[in-house]
């Protein structure tokens, strides 16, 4: 299973970023791809994910009315749209996956077995 994020950058407060999650050697319809993240001095935080087949999404409300998570089956990609950034969303952003048939109801890092490189995300004028 390999996981590659793209689309990290440097963005002003109140710009938009999209990130990529492009998956091989698994899959897709019985995994989870969950987004995390990782500030300087913090532990890494679950934000969103996105289970196929039907799509169900859990999200964190730290990020709520600001980031969405979507798919493309046809490409094995998964996208984290990041709107309004702020000052602390910058970190670096993470793709991970795990098989689940389950909706989930928490987003925790441990259960997640295969995690992509990481991209810098930093939001700063």
């Amino acid at each position: 299973v390999q996981l590659v994020e793209s689309g990290g950058g440097l963005v002003q407060p109140g710009g938009s970023l999209r990130l990529s999650c492009a998956a091989s050697g698994l899959v897709m319809n019985s995994y989870v791809i969950g987004w995390f993240r990782q500030a300087p001095g913090k532990e890494r935080e679950g934000i969103l994910s996105i289970m196929s087949p039907d799509g169900s999404i859990y999200e964190t409300d730290s990020v709520k009315g600001r980031f969405t998570i979507s798919r493309d089956g046809a490409k094995d990609t998964v996208y984290l749209q990041m709107n309004n950034l702020k000052p602390e969303d910058t970190a670096v952003y993470y793709c991970a996956a795990k098989y689940s048939i389950v909706r989930q109801t928490d987003i925790s890092a441990e259960s997640y077995d295969y995690w992509g490189q990481g991209t810098q995300v930093t939001v700063a004028s």
